[in-house]
C-alpha cells in the first residue's frame, strides 16, 4: 500500500509542475486607480494608517493596500484608536464614503489603490526633504 502512494505521488508531481508552468503570470496591481471595498467590517479591513489629517492608509483583504483623500481636515485621525465608516447603504467603502472618528464626519473624495504606507524613516526623510532649502 506505500509503495502504491509512493508511486501515485510520483506520477502526479510531474503533471502539477506542468500544470503550474501553464498558468499566467499575474500582473501586478496599477497603482492610483479608484478603487472599492464592498461590505467593509473587521474581517474585509485588516488595518489602517493615518496621514496626518489628510488621508488614510486601509490595508483591506489580501494585503491589498488602498489610499483615501479627505474632502477638508480630519481631526483626531492620528489619535484615533478606531474609526467607523459610513457608506451611506450602498456597502462598499468608495470615494462616495465618510470615516467616522470621535463621533465626527470625514468625507472622501478619493478611494485609490496604493502602496503600503510609508515607514517611520522613509516620512522623517521626507520630512527633512521639505525643510531643506531650496535654490
Amino acid at each position: 500500500m506505500k509503495n502504491l502512494a509512493l508511486s501515485l505521488a510520483a506520477v502526479l508531481l510531474p503533471l502539477s509542475a506542468a500544470a503550474a508552468a501553464n498558468e499566467p503570470a499575474v500582473a501586478p496591481r496599477e497603482l492610483g486607480v479608484e478603487s472599492s471595498i464592498v461590505f467593509p467590517s473587521a474581517s474585509s479591513i485588516r488595518n489602517w494608517q493615518a496621514d496626518r489629517d489628510r488621508g488614510i492608509w486601509i490595508q483591506g483583504r489580501g494585503n491589498a493596500w488602498y489610499y483615501g483623500s479627505f474632502a477638508g481636515l480630519c481631526r483626531d485621525l492620528d489619535f484615533a484608536q478606531a474609526i467607523g465608516f459610513e457608506t451611506r447603504g450602498a456597502g462598499r467603502l468608495d470615494k462616495f464614503a465618510s470615516i467616522i472618528v470621535r463621533g465626527e464626519r470625514c468625507p472622501l473624495t478619493s478611494f485609490v489603490t496604493s502602496a503600503p504606507p510609508p515607514t517611520k524613516e522613509e516620512r522623517g526623510a521626507a520630512r527633512e526633504a521639505e525643510k531643506a532649502p531650496q535654490n
